[in-house]
């Protein structure tokens, strides 16, 4: 059996060394377009920044290797122009030598990943305006930074923005961020990315939100401008173009194989497309949802490489199979982590899929032991069974280890009452002997319990108008900010207001901090004969978020550090 593989990198490179595990027989070619078979894309960013210090540790496996160890022929600069289905053959375009010539088939496997949007705005072609897809990219990047280049643009705020901005602030640039939505990293909830956004403005990154880019021009000197649809002209020394991806289909649309709604090849269980004898898999594909069933393109490397594995295996006579892609992804920013998985509100509300929401704010480990702060932790459940559907985290410590919780729950088809009783590792260092995930599960099961209900920020004033707002925090806290309206009764004083507060007009809808102090607010009015009485789901951390409050200073009001 003769399989042709074209593209290397995570799907391929995978595939490729998975079915020659899995058979001595077969005959594996690899063809890639380009000089690097298997690399580590996802570190170009942190070589740009300096943390990867040697540009060989990205590269992950040579041709040679391929050969040596696998018995895998790789052809480097071979690229796949068509394919005859019907002759099984694929037409390569050798690039060194300007030939073509027909490669044969018994399987093709197709991963050729997604390619970065170039948008059609006038200048778009400038030598400064530049995107990071591989190492090519990669070095033209480092090139243009080394040769004395002192600021850059970068449009778009998502994960390949947000670790470009890092790298480039870094290596001592000015960077100025500009990004379409109005909020860094669009794929989080809004309320979940102000901290991200404070923490960018901190590093000295200024920071556009709601800016389109209306043109690229010339600015002298190897200087691109880059004109905002508002009218702001920024003259940089290069601008960074990470606005997103697009499947790369064309060689399979030619081919009449099969795209589903996202502009992804369509695949089944097995990553076999509509032709039998061709796979497809990684980025160029699209698979359902684990959550919302919704056929997406989800670009990311960790089912890119699960992808080449299960393709590997049916070829090779195993019935393993590709489920769901559930979009468990994180970025670090600077200091910060943020993290999802599962869908966000924004999505289920766009589905017309029913859910509940907490936010919390624990500590990523002991809040004595020094290096901590608090997360934001969002977490959405089924209302009917509590099953956990997605989770948001940003903060400074344990984050990674907290989605991935997360993402196995969801996986799992766990609920919020099975993370109360997650047994999870404990020691001051690393966690809290109630872990973040367990508070998610406690207060989550107030929840379908009906200890707790909740108000959100976005309840204000709309929703709050009828009754009144119970701020329980301190004169202190109070005089610092507070809702507007809201009526100050500290904690430790409800017990003896009770009566005052009786005459207040209801529904109550307590608030604190961060949740703690008004659940506890909650509990004693509950016990009083208060029904109609509601706790702020994250409290004042998250209310700031979702209204965007301002400092003096102009920084937006949620710390993670008081």
């Amino acid at each position: 059996m003769k399989v042709v593989i074209v593209g290397g990198v995570a799907g391929g490179a995978s595939a490729a060394a998975r079915l020659r595990r899995l058979s001595e027989e077969a005959e594996i070619v690899v063809l890639e377009r380009g000089d690097y078979v298997s690399f580590a894309n996802c570190g170009l960013p942190y070589h740009i920044g300096g943390d990867i210090k040697k540009r060989g540790d990205l590269l992950i496996a040579t041709p040679e290797l391929f050969r040596d160890q696998y018995n895998i022929e790789v052809r480097a600069g071979h690229e796949a122009i068509a394919i005859d289905r019907a002759g099984k053959s694929v037409l390569v375009r050798e690039r060194s030598g300007d030939r073509e010539y027909d490669e044969p088939y018994d399987k093709l496997v197709l991963s050729q990943g997604a390619a970065p949007l170039r948008p059609p705005l006038p200048g778009i072609d400038h030598e400064r305006v530049l995107v990071l897809r591989d190492i090519p990219d990669m070095d033209m990047i480092e090139s243009v930074v080394s040769a004395d280049a002192g600021h850059a643009v970068v449009i778009g705020a998502g994960y390949i923005g947000l670790e470009m901005t890092e790298a480039l602030v870094q290596r001592g640039l000015e960077v100025d961020l500009v990004e379409l939505q109005d909020q860094v990293l669009p794929i989080l909830d809004s309320e979940m990315v102000c901290e991200l956004q404070n923490h960018l403005e901190e590093k000295g990154v200024r920071v556009h939100l709601g800016a389109g880019v209306k043109a690229f021009a010339d600015a002298g000197g190897r200087r691109v401008a880059v004109e905002l649809e508002g009218g702001e002209v920024i003259a940089a020394d290069l601008a960074l173009l990470a606005v997103g991806v697009r499947p790369e289909t064309g060689l399979a649309e030619a081919a009449e194989l099969e795209l589903g709604p996202s502009g992804g090849v369509r695949v089944d269980s097995h990553m076999v497309t509509s032709d039998a004898d061709i796979y497809a898999v990684g980025d160029m594909v699209e698979f359902g949802e684990t959550v919302t069933g919704e056929r997406l393109n989800i670009p990311l490397a960790g089912p890119a490489n699960r992808q080449g594995r299960i393709a590997a295996d049916h070829i090779g006579g195993r019935e393993s199979s590709y489920t769901t892609t559930q979009g468990t992804a994180i970025v670090k920013v600077f200091e910060l982590t943020a993290a999802i998985t599962g869908p966000s509100e924004r999505t289920l509300r766009r589905l017309g899929r029913a859910f509940e929401k907490i936010h919390i704010h624990p500590f990523g480990h002991a809040s004595y032991y020094p290096g901590t702060g608090h997360m934001h932790l969002k977490m959405l459940f089924d209302p009917s069974e509590g099953k956990v559907l997605g989770a948001q985290i940003v903060g400074r410590d344990g984050v990674d280890k907290r989605i991935d919780v997360f993402a196995v729950a969801i996986r799992g088809g766990l609920t919020v009452h099975d993370l109360e009783q997650q047994e999870l590792a404990y020691a001051p260092p690393y966690g809290s002997a109630k872990d973040a995930v367990n508070m998610a599960g406690f207060v989550g099961a107030n929840v379908m319990d009906g200890i707790i209900r909740f108000w959100y920020a976005e309840d204000h004033p709309g929703k709050t108008a009828s009754g009144t707002v119970l701020d329980v925090r301190t004169p202190r806290e109070y005089s610092q900010g507070h809702v507007a309206g809201a009526v100050l009764v500290p904690v430790d004083e409800v017990r003896s207001k009770i009566e005052e507060i009786r005459k207040l007009p209801g529904p109550l809808y307590v608030y604190c901090y961060t949740g703690i102090r008004s659940y506890m607010a909650y509990r004693i009015l509950h016990a009083n004969g208060f029904s109609d009485i509601y706790n702020l789901s994250g409290g004042w951390r998250t209310y700031n978020c979702v209204h965007r409050v301002r400092l003096e200073d102009g920084r937006l009001s949620a710390r993670y550090t008081e």
